[in-house]
């Protein structure tokens, strides 16, 4: 759900509702203002929870709901609504929809982080949350494509977000039955919303991840956001659209199993340093690509899906790292909070990136299902090679200050497996 609505509700949006690109740029932009409410507010909740199903699953288990709704609403707005009716209907829609995925999304995280305090561990439970997580898009890449050939789009999309809805809700349903939580972390959430936030802002190593997962989601998310349109309107191959996004999330989940390998004899760091620097570059070579070029559009794909595996594993262990180091300073276990923060700086990025495309398209002359003006064509190349390469080097160069290692984490479990040995004793 949350892969399709990223890669396809602003094209569907603009080309089929014929609702202008500014206009839902500004959307999608005002839905991440909320995020800064919402995100933290989950993530503190969820820390503070008690329950017998523990301080996530409740969370996962009141988004089904919710979650279905808005999804069904934002692919099926009534055909009689006037301009302004269906333009509240999506905005309602698309603060719904980012709404409930925050109450699924932030706490099942959390529940990741908590699930082993192993260094290297980490990088197995990650890697396995993001093959599922790419089977998911997998499935949104073939909706995508449904989508695209589809002679009534708005028909085929109510169809869609229904059957996606029959795969959410048990889904869903079996990660609450299915997986447990550690009780010894109950009821040890930080005292206040704002003191979470404080203690993560004095984190310098999580300081250091809100930064660089902002700016190097400001680049990424363009490649979601127009890979559609430039493959209609600057390489001239709608009909291959999935192809580029398929190879992209094939990439990322048959290398997954390799990133875990090379962590463990390479270290977090120079791995994920590494996939920065080739997700840039990947991504910066596409704006060689012209009318017909899809063989190169494909082949790039596939080296920055093989990138993207890298920091959806490693990166997401490294949080898990990060959050220790919280609780050797503190003595709370706050994986909400920290997982919120970090969640609101990536959507942010995402809403910001939308925000700005849709505003790129509106005043470059983009015309809905037409030829576009060269004005338009070079707008959309920069923004979906130039602008990610440029995020992606600085986020680079940030991230090469990162300095909690393997070494230091072991100091810093050792001394907080001491300290609970102690209060037992």
């Amino acid at each position: 759900m949350f892969f399709l609505v990223n890669l396809y509700l602003l094209k569907f949006s603009t080309d089929v509702l014929l609702i202008a690109p500014g206009v839902m740029g500004l959307l999608f932009g005002a839905s991440r203002i909320w995020d800064a409410v919402s995100d933290p507010l989950v993530g503190f909740l969820s820390d503070r929870t008690r329950s017998r199903l523990g301080r996530r699953r409740p969370w996962v288990l009141a988004s089904i709901v919710p979650t279905v709704v808005v999804f069904l609403m934002i692919w099926s707005p009534p055909a009689t609504l006037s301009d302004t009716a269906l333009v509240t209907w999506m905005a309602v829609g698309i603060f719904g929809f980012y709404t409930a995925v925050t109450i699924f999304g932030v706490p099942h995280a959390a529940l990741g982080a908590e699930l082993s305090t192993d260094y290297d561990e980490r990088n197995r439970i990650f890697g396995g949350r993001q093959i599922a997580y790419n089977i998911g898009a997998f499935l949104a890449v073939g909706g995508m494509t449904w989508l695209i050939r589809s002679d009534e789009p708005r028909t085929t999309a109510f169809e869609i977000a229904i059957l996606a809805s029959l795969i959410a809700v048990p889904t869903l349903v079996w990660c609450v039955v299915g997986s447990s939580e550690r009780i010894e972390h109950q009821g040890r959430g930080g005292g206040s919303p704002w003191t979470a936030t404080r203690d993560i802002w004095r984190n310098p190593h999580a300081r250091l991840l809100l930064v660089v997962i902002f700016i190097e989601h400001l680049g990424s998310a363009t490649i979601a956001i127009l890979t559609p349109y430039v493959s209609q309107y600057a390489i001239h191959t709608p009909e291959k659209t999935g192809l580029y996004i398929f190879l992209y999330m094939l990439a990322s989940t048959i290398s997954v199993p390799v990133w875990i390998r090379l962590a463990a004899s390479h270290g977090k760091k120079r791995l994920w340093l590494f996939s920065m620097v080739l997700a840039g570059a990947s991504f910066g070579a596409m704006f060689l690509g012209g009318p017909g070029d899809w063989i190169l559009i494909a082949t790039l794909s596939f080296l920055g899906g093989t990138a993207s595996g890298c920091g959806m594993v490693v990166g997401q262990s490294i949080k898990a790292d990060v959050i220790d180091y919280d609780e050797w300073k503190t003595g709370e276990r706050k994986e909400g909070a920290y997982f919120a923060a970090w969640s609101f700086v990536f959507k942010g990025a995402g809403g910001i990136t939308m925000m700005i495309t849709g505003l790129v398209l509106e005043y470059s002359g983009f015309v809905p299902n037409a030829p576009q003006t060269e004005t338009a064509t070079l707008a959309m190349r920069v923004l979906f090679a130039i602008f990610p390469l440029v995020c992606y080097a600085i986020g680079a160069i940030l991230f090469t200050r990162f300095s909690l290692n393997r070494e230091e984490h072991a100091q810093i479990r050792a001394a907080i497996d001491a300290r609970h040995a102690a209060g037992e004793a």
